[in-house]
């Protein structure tokens, strides 16, 4: 069965702009749906993914205000590929810049992988703002995560496409292949950037849905590549930008109070299922609803991932209508 067929239609937005965030970076952003509506914020993934018109149909557009952006560097936002002044931080109080903006006092946080984590991080550092969040494909920013997927443990699974990720680096670079790509991605020969930035992009490519075989994704549109391997390996080269190793979970007493719910792929290559499994087991007062999608990997287009997200959103004003009509 399609993805498509659980999605609500894709409405042109309401409300488009470029909003300068300081340190020479505007950033895109969008509403669309109901103006009046339950106001939700969508974070993309990546670092470096932007957003597109697909992550705006999982939300009933009678009933939610949705707003959506391309994070610092990527999308429509500019400088384009851009590191300077571009961390986790920095992300964060772009969110708050754009709730003060919009004057919305607070929202549901829906985000997946890289969006999960950004949105657990803004959560625990703006916990009256957040009113429930909705993760997919949990990715907590660990040098466990990073190791699984860039220092052979996925590569176990997928032999064919890690060689070739693996062959483009001289031997004696292998064991720390962020690093090596960092060099290349960030060095001055343009050719050889979009040569690592594209082989980057297609490892975790192809490693998205659990119906992938690999060696379709190796065409990626050179600058999209650049933008996003760039975006994506400064943030993994710096662990985030977190004070400390599994910062997420330490900190997930400042969400006491705060719901979640999880939308986890049972088959998830890219951020393994134990990732939600333990923020769901750590959760405050339990207020964690993990929903573990058996035949699923990764991917927000993969049907049993699409349709629970759906639902999951049809539950959530369903709940929040009950409460306003006592």
């Amino acid at each position: 069965m399609r993805a498509a067929q659980f999605l609500y239609p894709s409405l042109a937005p309401f409300d488009q702009r470029m909003l300068d965030v300081g340190d020479g970076h505007t950033v895109y952003v969008e509403q669309c749906g109901n103006p009046e509506g339950i106001p939700v914020l969508v974070l993309h993934g990546g670092p470096g993914g932007g957003c597109s018109p697909t992550m705006r149909r999982y939300f009933d557009p009678e009933v939610y205000r949705v707003v959506l952006f391309d994070q610092r560097g990527c999308g429509r936002s500019r400088p384009a590929a851009s590191v300077e002044a571009n961390t986790t931080w920095h992300l964060v109080a772009d969110i708050e810049l754009i709730r003060e903006t919009l004057n919305i006092d607070s929202w549901i946080v829906f985000g997946g992988s890289w969006g999960a984590t950004l949105s657990l991080i803004y959560a625990q550092t703006h916990p009256g703002r957040a009113k429930h969040l909705v993760l997919r494909g949990v990715f907590l920013m660990t040098q466990g995560e990073l190791d699984w997927f860039y220092g052979g443990g996925a590569g176990r699974f997928w032999p064919d496409v890690w060689k070739r990720f693996v062959d483009l680096v001289p031997e004696d670079e292998r064991g720390d292949l962020i690093a090596a790509y960092h060099k290349r991605l960030f060095g001055e020969d343009t050719p050889e950037q979009i040569k690592f930035a594209r082989e980057w992009t297609a490892w975790e490519n192809a490693l998205a849905s659990v119906a992938s075989n690999g060696p379709s994704f190796y065409d990626t549109p050179a600058e999209y590549a650049r933008v996003f391997a760039r975006l994506e390996n400064h943030y993994f080269v710096n662990a985030g930008f977190l004070e400390s190793d599994g910062q997420i979970l330490k900190d997930l007493h400042k969400l006491k109070g705060i719901g979640a719910t999880i939308v986890q792929g049972r088959f998830d290559m890219i951020c393994p299922p134990e990732g939600a499994w333990k923020l769901k087991d750590a959760w405050p007062d339990g207020l964690c609803d993990l929903r573990m999608i058996p035949t699923a990997g990764h991917a927000l287009s993969e049907a049993g991932i699409s349709s629970e997200l759906v639902r999951v959103m049809d539950m959530l004003h369903s709940v929040r209508l009950r409460s306003l009509l006592g």
